[in-house]
């Protein structure tokens, strides 16, 4: 077996050890079942129970209440930058208020526009996102139809570290890369939606937790596949799912659960990880210097730049020889970007460390 190496990609990502090895364990033959989970039927009893577990770990580790409904659709966030407009602001008098902070939440307006009128509350767009608002920088219209956040941009690496007050407005967020990464209080928001290929599985399977009264702005005249309401009334199964999508995203919640102390645990370990590679760079006299402020620091995507592209060239090339790979910043913002997903274990974050710090010295002698 080839030896594996510290996997920093943006996503799709690095998936815990214990549920590769069960996935593999399992993978010829599902037990008690004798048939693998790439073949089996999507109606059978044994993807109910697949189905109904994954669904109860989800809303049990975010604390989902009975106001709002879990279910899985496919076409990862990309889809849902459409659909969530579609649904909740087709039809509605009030603009939709995007707060923009980074290239997805960028996006995502691109597709709202195509639905009806779209107010920029906050644009980060002067500094390229390297921060983001201030209590008392955002400006709502009058009557928004919802506020529409993302919670971790992953190319400019900022996050929110709390919930914004948009009044009686409800709040939906684009979760898809910090999503159980840290307990949310779901109350607060109408809508969230999170592709799984992160911190939450493999890409296929995007997790949508909506607010039930807003289902009642879903309109008629929507495709069947578009329309929240089909998902919900078919148990997210209106046509075949992402079954091992799915599967996976399952024992990941199962991991989360089990292994890592659910998300207050996850959480304090995904803090942990950051702090070892913000800290490098704040004690580093400028030799690596962070995209985003501290304050709105992501513990997701730590982004960096180096002296000059030289420089970040041959860091990079240095780090794919100690086994440290896909550590490439994303050509808008460039340097690097060390995505330190969930399962990335704390090994690797060391390693990286020590990597950084060596190459540093080396840049000395």
């Amino acid at each position: 077996m080839s030896e594996r190496v510290f996997n920093f990609s943006p996503g799709p990502a690095v998936l815990p050890v214990e549920v590769l090895e069960r996935a593999r364990d399992e993978l010829l033959a599902l037990p008690g079942v004798g048939i693998s989970i790439l073949e089996i039927s999507h109606r059978s009893p044994a993807f109910d129970r697949i189905l109904e577990e994954t669904l109860a770990d989800l809303k049990s580790l975010l604390g989902v209440g009975p106001d709002h409904e879990v279910v899985f659709l496919q076409g990862g966030a990309s889809l849902q930058f459409a659909m969530v407009p579609m649904n909740l602001l087709r039809g509605q008098a009030g603009a939709a208020d995007y707060v923009l902070t980074g290239t997805w939440g960028a996006t995502a307006i691109k597709e709202a526009r195509r639905e009806g009128k779209v107010h920029v509350a906050w644009d980060g767009t002067a500094t390229n996102y390297d921060r983001l608002p201030a209590p008392g920088e955002i400006r709502l219209s009058p009557s928004p139809a919802y506020v529409h956040i993302t919670s971790n941009e992953t190319i400019q690496g900022v996050q929110w570290k709390h919930d914004p007050d948009v009044g009686a407005a409800p709040l939906v967020c684009d979760c898809s890369s910090d999503f159980l990464s840290r307990p949310i209080d779901v109350a607060k928001y109408g809508l969230i939606y999170a592709c799984a290929q992160k911190n939450a599985g493999i890409a296929g399977v995007t997790a949508v937790i909506i607010r039930k009264d807003l289902l009642e702005r879903s309109r008629d005249e929507l495709p069947t596949m578009l329309d929240y309401r089909t998902f919900v009334k078919n148990g997210s199964r209106p046509n075949t799912p992402a079954v091992f999508a799915v599967y996976i995203l399952g024992l990941v919640c199962r991991w989360i659960r089990e292994s890592m102390g659910g998300l207050d645990g996850m959480s304090r370990h995904n803090r942990a990880k950051a702090k070892l590679l913000y800290d490098v760079l704040d004690a580093s006299a400028g030799f690596y210097s962070g995209h985003a402020r501290p304050d709105c620091r992501s513990d997701m995507n730590v982004t960096f730049r180096l002296p000059d592209e030289v420089t970040e060239k041959e860091f990079v090339k240095g780090a794919v020889s100690r086994g440290l790979v896909d550590l490439k910043g994303h050509r808008s913002v460039g340097g690097i970007r060390a995505s330190i997903y969930n399962a990335m274990p704390m090994e690797g974050v060391e390693a990286l460390r020590d990597y950084m710090l060596e190459f540093q010295q080396s840049r000395r002698a």
